[in-house]
C-alpha cells in the first residue's frame, strides 16, 4: 500500500482520481435517467446511448447488408435490438463501477484487503463491483469513515439500478407489442407487403367505406401512440417484427399512400378521415426522423411511375372505387407523396427496411385471398343467399 501515499498530498486524496470518478458516475445516472425515464427526447451530442448506437449500429448495418439471404438478413438485423440493450445496460453498470472504483480510489488505503494486493486499484474496483451489485461477500473492508458512506450509497444505488432495469424490459416490450398488433392485423387487410392499391381495393364491398373510416380512425390513435412510445423510446425503432416482408416503417408508409390516394383521387367520405390520419401519420414520421439523426433524402427510383398509377385508377374503377376524373388527381398525389416520402426513404436507408410498393401486379397469396377465394365458389353455389347477405350488410351500414 506504500505506493498510495506517493501523492502530491502526501498521505492525502488523489484528486484526479476523484473528478474523474465524480464524472463517470454522474454521466452514467444521468444516461441512465434520460433513455430509460425521462418522457421526452433528450438532447445532447456526446450522450453515451447516443455514441453507443452511433459506433455499433452502422458496423452491424454493414455486414447484414452484405447477407445475401432475405430471411438470414433479417434475423441476424432482428438481434440488433435486443442485444444493444443488453449491452447498454452494462455500459451504464461499468460507467458506475468504474467512477466508484475511481473515488475508492482517491482514498489513502480504504479498504482492508486480507490479501494484500500489490496493486490497490485492482481492490478497489473489486469492491466496487461486489457493492453495486450488493454481493456483501464482507472479504474487503472499508477502513474511512467516509468510504462507509460511499459503500452504503453505491450499495443503493445498486439496488435502483437493478430495479430500474427490471422495470424497464416491460414498459419496452410492452409498447413493442401494442405496436406489432395493428401491423399484424394490416397484412388481412393490405397484403404482405402492405400496399395502397390493396388496403382500398379490399374495401370495395357494400359498406367498405365506412369499414375503410373506422380503420383509418385506428391508425391515426396507433401513428400517436407510435410518436409517444418511440421518442421516450428510440431504442424501439431497431426492434424488427415478426415477419421478413413487416415493418413498422412499410405499415406507416402504406397507411400514408392510402390517405395520399384517398385525398388525392377517391370520392368517398372516407377522404375527410384519411386527412386526420395523413396529418398524425406524418407527424410521426417526420419526428421520428429527427430523434434519429435522419434528414429526408432523394427516391432512388419512382414508387408510383404514371404508367401504373394510371392501372392503379383503372383496376380501382373496377373495383368499384369512386375515383376522380380530373387531370389534376396525378398532381395532388404528387404533391401530398413529397410531404412524407423523403423522410421515409431516409428511415428505410438508415433501418434497412424497404418501403412497401402502391401495387404489386402479382401478389403472393396470404390469408385473405385464400377465404376470399372459398367465399366467392360459396356465392357461386348460393346466389341467392348472396343476395340476402348484401341486403342485411345494407341494413347494417
Amino acid at each position: 500500500m506504500t505506493g498510495r501515499a506517493d501523492s502530491c498530498f502526501a498521505g492525502g486524496m488523489h484528486p484526479l482520481p476523484l473528478i474523474v470518478g465524480i464524472a463517470c458516475i454522474f454521466s452514467g445516472l444521468l444516461d441512465a435517467f434520460e433513455t430509460v425515464i425521462l418522457p421526452r427526447r433528450a438532447n445532447g451530442r456526446f450522450r453515451f446511448t447516443r455514441l453507443f448506437y452511433i459506433v455499433t449500429w452502422r458496423p452491424w448495418r454493414w455486414v447484414a447488408r452484405r447477407v445475401h439471404h432475405a430471411r438470414k438478413r433479417e434475423t441476424m438485423l432482428s438481434f440488433y435490438g435486443p442485444l444493444s440493450l443488453v449491452f447498454l445496460i452494462a455500459g451504464w453498470a461499468a460507467a458506475l463501477i468504474l467512477g466508484f472504483g475511481l473515488v475508492y480510489f482517491a482514498f489513502p488505503a480504504p479498504f482492508a484487503d486480507p490479501h494484500g494486493l500489490r496493486h490497490p486499484f485492482i481492490t478497489d474496483m473489486y469492491a466496487s463491483g461486489t457493492t453495486i451489485f450488493t454481493l456483501g461477500l464482507g472479504d474487503v473492508v472499508p477502513r474511512i469513515v467516509a468510504v462507509r458512506c460511499l459503500v452504503v450509497l453505491e450499495s443503493g444505488i445498486g439496488l435502483g439500478f437493478v430495479a430500474l432495469v427490471i422495470g424497464y424490459f416491460p414498459v419496452l416490450y410492452g409498447a413493442f407489442s401494442r405496436r406489432e398488433v395493428n401491423i399484424a392485423l394490416l397484412d388481412a387487410r393490405a397484403g404482405s407487403p402492405p400496399t395502397a392499391y390493396e388496403l382500398i381495393k379490399r374495401h370495395s364491398f357494400e359498406g367498405g367505406s365506412a369499414a375503410l373510416v373506422l380503420l383509418l380512425e385506428e391508425w391515426e390513435r396507433w401513428s400517436a401512440e407510435l410518436l409517444e412510445s418511440h421518442i421516450s423510446y428510440p431504442l424501439l425503432c431497431l426492434f424488427r417484427s415478426q415477419h421478413t416482408s413487416q415493418s413498422w416503417l412499410s405499415a406507416l408508409t402504406a397507411i400514408l399512400d392510402t390517405c395520399a390516394l384517398l385525398i388525392a383521387s377517391v370520392q368517398e367520405h372516407s377522404a375527410r378521415q384519411a386527412q386526420l390520419t395523413f396529418a398524425m401519420a406524418r407527424h410521426a414520421l417526420v419526428d421520428l426522423s429527427q430523434i434519429l439523426s435522419q434528414k429526408p433524402g432523394a427516391a432512388q427510383e419512382d414508387r408510383l411511375p404514371a404508367d401504373q398509377y394510371a392501372s392503379i385508377y383503372d383496376k380501382l374503377c373496377s373495383a368499384g372505387v369512386r375515383v376522380c376524373r380530373d387531370a389534376q388527381s396525378g398532381a395532388r398525389l404528387n404533391e401530398l407523396r413529397q410531404l412524407y416520402e423523403g423522410y421515409a426513404e431516409a428511415l428505410s436507408r438508415y433501418l434497412v427496411m424497404p418501403l412497401p410498393p402502391f401495387f404489386i401486379e402479382h401478389p403472393k397469396k396470404d390469408n385473405w385471398l385464400t377465404v376470399a377465394k372459398v367465399r366467392e365458389a360459396a356465392e357461386g353455389e348460393n346466389p341467392i343467399a348472396s343476395a340476402v347477405v348484401l341486403h342485411d350488410e345494407e341494413h347494417l351500414f
